[in-house]
């Protein structure tokens, strides 16, 4: 046989699964990590934490699969965007993973900002520079850590870092480097003149090659601690949002998806960077050849109800696992209870800033309303409804770019869970389809090692013989209940903006 493999680094787990070219998802492995989180604008994570989770979670997926290591022909990798990895001439970090939710180069963003910010959409396809961009990291590190800087051989994002470890090269591609603020979309390339601003060359960064690349087979060590054939085949994915719209059939103009895990991202499959006339949506390089996506992004999504659950659900956490339940289908039982609205109980899901339709990394998570009425399942109910009422935002700013909205694909861990399923339909009003495999990153990544491997002749191939339709969810009766929450939601936004600003800034 010739099976596939995906792996792919979340922020705060990575997965790991073997794929048959027939549809099937023969096992799925995930291994958790905890990121550190020293005050409230940082956050970061020993880099060797991401090698030996994706070691386990490999290690796991080959044994739940059962099947014999020879036959995976090649494994793609995905990752989170961002996140700054320093490593020194022997390829060891010299420093934690700076994080891509971590706002401490607040100085560092609003410096280039004044020399860059009319440049950096058409050349980046990022609306404004904040904390986030890797640029702004790694000038961060330079003004703060120069002993740091000075030893450092190269800035890898984690896709690049796990690639590196897995086959010895440093190389990276569009779709995972193009919101590093150093990257230019339309020539692919590293763009010299913030390279020159943040006092880097391109040599310290990865070598670029287009998404879908087959970078190399497993280095002995890499093969030998991953239990994996040293004949393998490495392909560089891209960023989880784009191996993502691929693994949900997000490959054409017209088509819009969602991907609701730890964050929250909306993907518009667009030919033409420039489209957003008014320079307001994130424009990402697709993992799809010639193809770009517009893709707004919101940090905290599905890592707000598990803030939720490990801050509030400690029973409920003990009780699901004595009796090998899921937690979280515990919690949206009792949502369930809660009728559209949560009581007028409305959550802003900002816990680590905001990123789209209006950048603040000032932004703070929000409960108002509140009274001696609500219980927990209210919360629980206004952090889905939250969620949800985001979403609706930033397809309403897609709408105003011009580009229709018809139907919603809902990918990722949230689309496990109906009940947020049907809320995000009633709330978006519009029809919602899952597809039948919802880890998508990880089938994103299975259908371009396919690709690479010739398994399958292109992604449209693989796509049409790998990505399911499962349900579809057409609004509800309670649908036009929600218009009033929802602009509870966007006045209460709007009203805290300034307020974040003026005395949560760092």
């Amino acid at each position: 046989m010739q099976l596939l493999m995906g792996i792919d680094a979340g922020t705060t787990s990575v997965k790991a699964a073997v794929f048959s070219p027939e549809r099937q998802m023969l096992a799925v492995a995930r291994e958790e990590y905890q990121l550190e989180s020293p005050s409230a604008e940082r956050a970061q994570l020993d880099p060797e934490i991401y090698w030996r989770a994706c070691i386990r979670a490999v290690r796991l997926a080959v044994a739940r699969s059962g099947v014999p290591v020879e036959d995976i022909h090649a494994l793609a990798v995905s990752s989170q965007g961002e996140t700054t990895i320093t490593l020194d001439r022997d390829g060891k970090a010299l420093y934690p993973a700076i994080v891509w939710l971590d706002n401490r180069a607040v100085s560092q963003a609003e410096q280039l900002a004044g020399e860059f910010s009319e440049q950096v959409y058409a050349v980046t396809g990022i609306q404004e520079i904040i904390p986030t961009w890797t640029a702004c990291k790694i000038l961060w590190l330079r003004e703060n850590e120069p002993e740091v800087f000075a030893r450092a051989d190269k800035f890898l994002l984690v896709q690049d870092y796990l690639i590196y470890r897995l086959t010895g090269r440093a190389v990276t591609d569009g779709s995972i480097s193009c919101t590093s603020a150093l990257y230019d979309i339309r020539r692919h390339q590293w763009w010299p003149e913030m390279l020159a601003a943040v006092g880097i060359s391109s040599a310290q960064l990865a070598e670029i090659v287009p998404p879908g690349s087959a970078v190399g087979t497993l280095s002995v060590e890499a093969a030998h601690v991953l239990g994996l054939s040293g004949s393998t085949l490495v392909v560089s994915g891209g960023m989880d949002q784009s191996t993502g719209a691929i693994g949900a059939g997000n490959i054409a103009q017209g088509i819009i998806s969602e991907t609701t895990g730890g964050a929250l991202v909306i993907q518009a499959t667009v030919g033409d960077p420039a489209i957003d006339q008014r320079k307001i949506i994130p424009v990402y390089c697709h993992s799809v050849p010639g193809q770009y996506l517009l893709a707004p992004v919101c940090p905290t999504a599905g890592m707000a109800l598990k803030w939720l659950r490990d801050t509030f659900f400690q029973p409920e956490i003990e009780s699901a696992a004595r009796r090998g339940l899921d937690v979280y289908d515990l919690m949206t039982a009792m949502a369930a209870d809660i009728p559209p609205g949560a009581g007028d109980l409305v959550m802003l899901p900002h816990l680590m800033g905001a990123f789209s339709p209006v950048p603040n990394p000032s932004a703070r998570g929000v409960f108002a309303g509140f009274t001696l009425s609500h219980g927990r399942g209210h919360f629980v109910r206004a952090a889905l409804e939250g969620v949800a009422y985001m979403l609706r935002q930033n397809l309403e700013t897609i709408r105003k770019a011009g580009i229709p909205v018809q139907e919603l694909r809902s990918t990722g861990g949230g689309a496990r869970s109906a009940l947020w399923n049907q809320i995000k339909a009633d709330v978006c009003q519009l029809p919602l389809l899952t597809v039948e495999n919802e880890e998508a990153a990880l089938l994103g990544d299975a259908i371009l090692a396919g690709v690479a491997c010739g398994v399958f002749s292109s992604i449209e191939e693989g796509c049409q013989m790998m990505v399911v339709p499962s349900t579809r969810l057409s609004p509800g009766e309670q649908a036009g209940n929600y218009d009033r929450s929802y602009r509870h939601f966007c006045d209460l936004d709007e009203s805290l903006a300034g307020y974040f600003r003026r005395n949560y800034a760092a």
